[in-house]
């Protein structure tokens, strides 16, 4: 028997937690599908975007659809402006995840979702409307070592060289250091109109969302007493390193210090035996570095097309 059940507030999210725990114990997704994150996402942002999070479970399979309502109109996944990978979990016969989707049309919405990776693509997607949306350069550690990196790329090495002389250390923090990230996302605020971080509410996201695991998240910094040059906040998977965002200031821009950190924090990575994502955007600065990429989507989904999913559902139990 499938059941299928709507979970429209952050308190109806937690009764989730074991499903959604089990179903990324394979796992699934990035840790921006993990539990904690998506639940700190519900609470913090409960007043612009509603949750709408789907469960469906049957003997065949479990799949959960961390839906939202937003502002707009329409529907998307949790994580506001904050989660570049977006996706959803599942685990079994894709009927059970079919019919989690097809309950969306309840809400009424056009649902949409940004951004989809390569890897997290199925089948059923191509029913709805998938476009391409961008992409994320990566390193892999199979397509070169620390040690070629650093040669391949020796100029960036010698910049981060000549910030030492000048009294500048590499250091490296966990997602504990509340202060250090408020600080930074403030001066990239500063730095940029546009800034997603003008935000006081996205800002707190963030710093609580570094303190869930502290060990997961890392900023690697180049400072000199106060003066901070670069920083760069990193979010720590088992077999991956995932660069999300960067500051440096434009006092030092003609000496690269954000590249030379990124150059520095990618060797390490690598000698570690970590891959490198550097993220949503196919931007210069990655594609001087890195040595893939992998594609994103964007996926769109009518109230009518998501009913029609059901449909199928139901002609294939029927056969």
């Amino acid at each position: 028997m499938l059941r299928v059940r709507i979970h429209s507030s952050p308190r109806e999210l937690e009764q989730l937690r074991p499903l959604w725990e089990s179903i990324r114990k394979n796992g699934q997704g990035t840790l921006f599908q993990d539990f904690e994150w998506n639940l700190l996402a519900a609470r913090k942002f409960s007043h612009r975007e509603m949750p709408f999070v789907v469960s469906a479970a049957a003997s065949y399979g479990v799949a959960i659809v961390p839906a939202v309502r937003c502002r707009q109109n329409r529907l998307r996944l949790l994580g506001e402006e904050l989660f570049d990978y977006r996706g959803f979990l599942h685990d079994g016969e894709e009927e059970v995840l079919r019919s989690a989707l097809a309950a969306l049309a309840e809400a009424e919405q056009r649902l949409e979702v940004v951004a989809v990776r390569e890897c997290d693509r199925r089948a059923l997607m191509e029913e709805l409307e998938l476009a391409p949306f961008s992409a994320a350069p990566l390193i892999s550690k199979a397509d070169i070592s620390a040690e070629d990196f650093g040669a391949k790329h020796n100029r960036l090495g010698r910049n981060l060289r000549r910030f030492q002389r000048r009294g500048f250390e590499l250091r490296v923090y966990n997602g504990k250091n509340s202060a250090l990230l408020r600080s930074l996302y403030a001066a990239k605020a500063a730095h940029d109109p546009a800034s997603l971080f003008h935000d006081p509410l996205r800002v707190e996201f963030i710093v609580e969302a570094a303190r869930l695991q502290p060990s997961r998240c890392e900023i690697f910094t180049l400072e000199s007493g106060p003066q901070l040059a670069a920083a760069l906040v990193t979010l720590r998977e088992e077999t991956v390193r995932r660069f999300y965002t960067c500051y440096f200031c434009q006092e030092f821009a003609k000496l690269s210090p954000a590249m030379a950190l990124l150059h520095e924090a990618t060797r390490q990575s690598l000698a570690a035996g970590l891959d490198c994502d550097y993220m949503t955007g196919e931007q210069g600065y990655k594609l001087r570095l890195a040595t893939s990429s992998m594609p994103l989507y964007r996926l769109r989904a009518t109230p009518e097309q998501l009913a029609r999913l059901i449909q199928t559902v139901e002609l294939r139990i029927a056969g």
